[in-house]
């Protein structure tokens, strides 16, 4: 069915240049229901982004949640063995407001990929994601990190689980002071120490980063720590997008859900990032699942002070 773009409101331009963009590139749409049994939820709640949940009591009886996360019902409903699935979707999410505590109806659309997820099936999701941004209409910026280098470089410092941790969190702050104050209560080396320290003051385009990296992971004893990530950009050979691209390992997703590759989009005039996403074999494997998996969502809700104007009609 052809739609007459001009018709739109921006927020529906977007949302449908998005879902052609998607479905361009041979991602399926996925439906899902509005709601899952909250027993599902109730065991997984350290993957939530925050632990309240919408509950109801069904006419069976059965207690019932609005659903606070797409891709964890992606999860539940799609099973292995079936390659790899390339689903798209906009759905809608309950969650709690971080500044008013209260509930909030959040429109999301994205992707999913599941399956055999490779390097080419990385920097393709990676390409999306700028092209999402792209769709919005303003410029943006496209933030990346390796979950796996920077536990590489915190591993290194040879603190207990409950340091390293707090060292993760600290790093997301950039918080180097605290950091060395972590380090010197454990009794670290001053080399490991140095080490993290110059990896979280990494901000740049890939080619500058990875140049960066190579000499850190080498003067570490560990050049193949960032193999994939190095992997990963190299197949990202369209320099209209590395151009909007930046190595940061301060950016941070929570590691009981992601792992490896991750990373956070930002569009002019807003303040936090309208797109997240990243790899999630760990995820997978902790719901029983023996594929990787990697995606993002793009959060409408955080669009709507933005004055779009025409954006994604060009994209459409």
């Amino acid at each position: 069915m052809n739609i007459d773009v001009n018709v739109l409101d921006a927020g529906e331009r977007v949302i449908y240049a998005l879902r052609s963009l998607y479905m361009a590139k041979g991602y399926r749409r996925y439906r899902m229901s509005k709601f899952e049994e909250y027993d599902f939820y109730s065991r997984n709640k350290s993957f939530l982004v925050s632990e309240d949940v919408i509950t109801f009591t069904d006419t069976n009886g059965r207690l019932m949640a609005l659903k606070p996360d797409v891709t964890l019902s992606i999860i539940k409903n799609t099973r292995d063995g079936e390659g790899t699935q390339r689903l798209c979707y906009n759905e809608n999410v309950y969650r709690v407001s971080g500044s008013t505590r209260a509930f909030r109806e959040i429109t999301q659309t994205g992707v999913e990929c599941i399956g055999n997820v490779g390097t080419a099936e990385i920097s393709e999701v990676l390409s999306l994601s700028a092209g999402s941004l792209e769709a919005i209409g303003k410029p943006y910026i496209l933030e990346i990190s390796d979950l796996d280098v920077l536990s590489g470089f915190i591993s290194d410092l040879r603190l207990g689980k409950e340091e390293s941790d707090e060292v993760l969190r600290l790093s997301a702050e950039k918080n180097l002071h605290g950091i060395q104050s972590e380090c010197e209560k454990g009794g670290v080396d001053e080399k490991a120490v140095k080490a993290l320290t110059e990896l979280l003051a990494i901000s740049l385009p890939p080619d500058a980063a990875l140049e960066r990296l190579e000499r850190l992971c080498s003067e570490s004893g560990c050049p193949e720590r960032i193999r994939a990530l190095r992997d990963v950009l190299g197949a990202m050979d369209d320099q209209d997008v590395k151009q909007h691209i930046r190595v940061d390992f301060s950016l941070y997703s929570n590691p009981r859900y992601y792992n490896g590759i991750v990373f956070k989009g930002y569009v002019e005039g807003v303040y936090e990032s309208v797109l997240s996403g990243g790899r999630y074999d760990a995820l997978m494997q902790r719901l029983g699942r023996k594929a990787s998996a990697i995606g993002f969502a793009v959060y409408l809700d955080r669009l709507e002070r933005l004055d779009m104007g025409k954006a994604g009609a060009s994209a459409c």
